[in-house]
């Protein structure tokens, strides 16, 4: 019984590690996929290799946090309880992802764990209140910074970094010698070359970062029992990300690459290095990162940043400057050219940032952490009263 039980127990954290990798690779590798800098394949590749080496190497301090200080009774992960914590984190990231919006795995996965710390008692509220408001915290600070770019610096920033997307693919690989190694495309010019791999780069980087915080939230509950070895289960988890990533991430990769913004070359590194920073920040002071909400918040605020954006345009030939406009402004008036420029060639704030699918991602990334709290709180308040 107990044997067949664990089974359960496998397989709903392989579920939740499926989900995983659906959630967080368009968060890593979305602004590369949008930029068409990367093929979905390719991300899911990546995704898969860079979560496994941050799951065996630093994740393996995160599994034992969370499997241990979070909720402070000894014995409250019981095979039963950690099934149904699990069942939780991983339904309502499937929510998420069947909507095509990635979650929180942390904000979920913690979520669930603090429903059963409220149910039986054994929260540690300090420890979760550190953690929730920098939940809060960081968010805002990507959109803003973001959006900060967007409206006053991206155009000299884009200016300076000079990429400009050509046809055909960034890179091929040459395999004149022993190993393959990647060269530029045929269409591919040297800074669309270094700005391509440095946006590849730093999605690897959140890959990594990725796993060493979001393995925790597939195999913590389970690591937590006596019969159940660590390593057995990174591996596990691990492939199951991997699963995720090449299947029901594409959704995820949609939204965050073309859905909610436009996303050129020069915008993904932006959302890339913002968005990262911050992840980076955080771990260094040991504070479990939301990933997905901090990227895709960094893309809401620079698409948001860049459709208001102002700039100034010059009247006729005589060089007077006039009032700054929002190139919404500028995209509206279709009555012809205004000073030396075409407006028609101004990108409008629909192009550049879409409040509809935005407001969708942020009420969902919301709404999934609650459904796995709630969930958890009210099953196991039922269960330890009418059954433990």
């Amino acid at each position: 019984m107990v044997e067949a039980l664990l089974l359960v127990g496998f397989v709903v954290a392989a579920f939740v590690g499926y989900n995983i990798g659906g959630a967080t690779t368009g968060p890593a590798f979305g602004p590369a996929v949008g930029a068409d800098v990367l093929s979905k394949s390719g991300a899911a590749a990546l995704m898969s290799v860079f979560f496994f080496i941050g799951a065996g190497t630093l994740g393996q301090r995160v599994v034992t946090t969370l499997g241990e200080d979070l909720v402070t009774g000894g014995n409250v992960f019981t095979l039963e309880t950690s099934i149904v914590v699990l069942f939780f984190i991983g339904g309502a990231l499937f929510v998420g992802n069947f909507a095509g919006v990635p979650a929180s795995t942390s904000m979920t996965a913690v979520g669930a764990i603090a429903g059963l710390g409220l149910a039986t008692g054994t929260l540690d509220r300090a420890v979760m209140g550190e953690i929730a408001i920098w939940w809060i915290v960081a968010p805002i600070i990507g959109f803003w910074v973001s959006g900060v770019v967007g409206r006053y610096f991206y155009p000299a920033i884009d200016s300076w970094v000079a990429i400009e997307s050509t046809e055909g693919s960034l890179f091929v690989f040459d395999r004149s010698g022993i190993i393959p190694k990647p060269v530029p495309g045929p269409n591919t010019t040297r800074r669309e070359f270094v700005g391509g791999f440095v946006v590849i780069a730093i999605g690897c980087l959140m890959a990594f970062s990725s796993g060493t915080s979001n393995i925790a939230n597939a195999i913590a509950p389970l690591v937590a029992l006596d019969n159940v070895e660590m390593t057995p289960m990174i591996l596990l988890g691990s492939a199951a990300v991997a699963v995720g990533a090449f299947t029901i991430a594409r959704r995820t990769l949609d939204t965050l690459g073309n859905d909610i913004t436009d996303l050129p070359l020069t915008a993904a590194i932006v959302v890339a290095c913002v968005s990262s920073g911050i992840v980076i920040s955080l771990s260094a002071v040991g504070i479990p990162a939301s990933f997905v909400i901090i990227a895709t918040m960094s893309i809401v605020g620079l698409g948001w940043g860049r459709a208001t954006r102002t700039v100034t345009v010059k009247q006729g030939i005589s060089g007077e400057k006039e009032p700054k406009v929002s190139v919404g402004a500028l995209k509206a008036d279709e009555t012809g050219p205004i000073g030396e420029g075409d407006p028609s060639d101004i990108p409008s704030a629909s192009d550049l940032f879409n409040p509809g699918t935005s407001a969708r991602v942020v009420l969902m990334q919301n709404v999934v952490p609650l459904l796995s709290t709630v969930g958890a709180l009210v099953t196991f308040t039922l269960l330890f009263q009418f059954v433990w």
